[in-house]
Parts: C-alpha cells; structure tokens; sequence
C-alpha cells in the first residue's frame, strides 16, 4: 500500500484546495467526506487542476466501524483533519448537533489512527478559540478564553482532546492550525466556495448577492467598537491558507516539529471591517452590491486579527494574496458555477 495523506472534509472548501497543494506537492491523497456541505463535482475541479483525482470514499467520520475499516485497508502517513460543522450561528441553535459532530469524528479518528500506529495530524482549528481576545493582534499565547458559540467550544474542545491523547499515546504528533478567515478561490475557478443553502461566511453571500441569487445582503450590526461600527476579522486567501497545510504535514512527516503538539495562527496580520469588505469587492468587481445594515447576530466576536510572525519565522509561510485579488477570485468563482462570463 502506497502512503497517503488522509484529508477528512477534503470535498470542502479549505479541504479542496488543500488536496490540490498537497497532489501539487506529489502527495498521494485520500479524502473522507460525507458530502453534507459540499458536492461530488469539486472532485472535478481538483482533478482539472492537478491533473490527478484524489481517492474518495463518502461516509460520516461520526460511523466508528467505517472509520476503522478505512484506515486497515490504507497506509496512513498524516490525516489533515477538516470535517466538522463551522457556522457560528448555527452553532448556538442547534449545540448538540455541533457537539455530537465535530467530537465524535475526532474521536474516531484518533482512536483509528492508535490501532495503526498513525501518527501525524494536523487539526483544522479556528480564532475562535480565542474568544474575544484582550489584546490584538493576536499571538499564540493569548489566553483560551470561555467561547461565545458551541462551534468555537468544539475546536477548543477537541484540542484539549488531542494533547491529552498525546500524553497517552507519545509518538503521536499534532499541529493545529488557528485560523481567521478564509475567503476567495483558486485562480483557474475550477474550485471555490459554494455552501449548501444560504451562506453562513459573509463572502459566499457576497458573490451571490451581486450574481442575483440573494436579494440583500445583511451586516450584522452597525454599533460595535470599530472605526465603522461593523466587526472586523482576518480575512486570509484559501490558497494562501492550503499552502500551510502542506508545510505544516511535512513538518510532521519529516519529525522537524520542535514539540508534540504545536499551534499556529494563520492569517494576514490585518484586520478588515464587514463594510470594508463589500467597498474592497464592489472597486475590485465593479459590481455595486445591495446590504442593509440588522441587529447583531448571536455569537459574532467584536474584532480579531492574527499576530502572524511566529508562523512566518518558524514554518516559512505568508499570507501574500491581496484582499482586492482575493475577493476578485470569489467572484470569478461565482460566475464560472453559474456559468456567467
């Protein structure tokens, strides 16, 4: 059996174009995903890309015996762990859905992994761990604050779960990656972000705001404690971000990592207002987008941006796709799935 690099949700967003550096790097990947957020054709678009199709197998990490089975028939060299639910405000509607999902695959996964003696994973984690930060940017010794949604609860959770699982299991190794917000698509539009149903993400509404599919799109609040009065966030390239996965999983393969369990935050460095982000889309686009301005959605964070320097000193990586090129991709993106020139 030939090593492969498992990506779990690898049909996603971030995990498409994560599979797509990886296969650009010469790695063999397998994807696991159960297709609850994402479509059998991004297979398609990785494929037109790479000119390679990655393995598939659809089901739910959530099925214990399947999980298992799966990784006695494979050679596992790393998991790069996506799969999970990640809309805030869902979140804090349904916290059990969250809770069951985004726990119990990981579980599964670890334990999978220990009956073969995997012993690499790099964990897809998020800012939100940081609830609303003190200080800003934000370094990787910021505080782990109390969450303000399950979801962001759930990826606090769930590295808890891995460093206690390395202190049980000590060959094993793990990076997790906190990252800020990811946006745009790759530059061929072969693959991007398309959400089932009404986007959670500001940039997905956005696109399909301006192609006609959405008839406004809503800024959630206008009071918060920032120059414009809408809440800031980093806003962080797809491809950008997928690059850091392929230097974070070999930092593992080739055991250059300098603890068993090391945590990077991902981002630009900057942080960008809601309003900044459709004026930076309408001048890129020459699209003039129709937003009102709603109450505050439950569980949104004030304003967070990364602190990124010990990510580019010690894994030599940056963030160096521009917001205007960036969100100018999410919008060819859009077009080439409606099929709009």
């Amino acid at each position: 059996m030939r090593p492969l690099i498992l990506v779990t949700g690898g049909t996603g967003y971030i995990g498409s174009h994560t599979v797509v550096e990886l296969q650009n790097n010469g790695f063999e990947v397998a994807i696991i995903d159960n297709l609850s957020n994402s479509s059998i054709e991004v297979l398609d678009g990785i494929e037109k890309i790479t000119k390679r199709r990655p393995l598939f197998y659809q089901f739910d990490l959530c099925e214990e015996n399947k999980v298992n089975n799966f990784f006695k028939n494979h050679s596992v060299i790393a998991v790069i762990h996506f799969a999970a639910f990640k809309a805030v405000g869902e979140s804090v509607a349904e916290p059990l859905k969250y809770y069951k999902n985004n726990l119990l695959s990981l579980l599964n996964l670890l334990k999978a992994m220990k009956s073969v003696n995997s012993q690499n994973m790099v964990f897809s984690s998020s800012c939100t761990v940081y609830g609303q930060p003190d200080e800003l940017p934000v370094t990787e010794k910021a505080a782990i604050k109390k969450a303000l949604s399950p979801y962001g609860n759930t990826k606090q959770i769930s590295e808890e779960i891995i460093q206690d699982h390395i202190f049980s299991f000590n060959l094993f190794k793990a990076i997790s990656l906190r990252y800020f917000n990811p946006i745009g698509a790759h530059t061929s539009a072969f693959i991007g972000e398309l959400p089932i149903g009404i986007p959670s993400n500001l940039v997905p509404f956005i696109t399909q705001t301006a192609i006609g599919e959405r008839g406004c799109l809503q800024v959630f609040g206008n009071d918060y404690n920032t120059p414009d009065g809408t809440c800031i966030r980093d806003y962080i390239n797809v491809v950008d971000l997928a690059k850091a996965h392929v230097i974070a999983v070999k930092r593992l393969i080739e055991n250059k990592n300098k603890k068993s369990f090391e945590v990077f935050n991902l981002g630009t460095g900057k942080g960008s207002s809601v309003l900044e982000i459709i004026f930076t889309f309408e001048a890129a686009t020459k699209q003039k987008l129709n937003y009102k301005i709603v109450d505050r959605r439950p569980g949104d964070i004030e304003r967070v941006f990364a602190d990124t320097r010990f990510a580019n000193e010690e894994l030599g990586w940056k963030a160096e796709i521009s917001l205007q090129d960036t969100l100018l991709s999410a919008w060819n993106w859009e077009k080439y799935c409606r099929g709009k020139s």
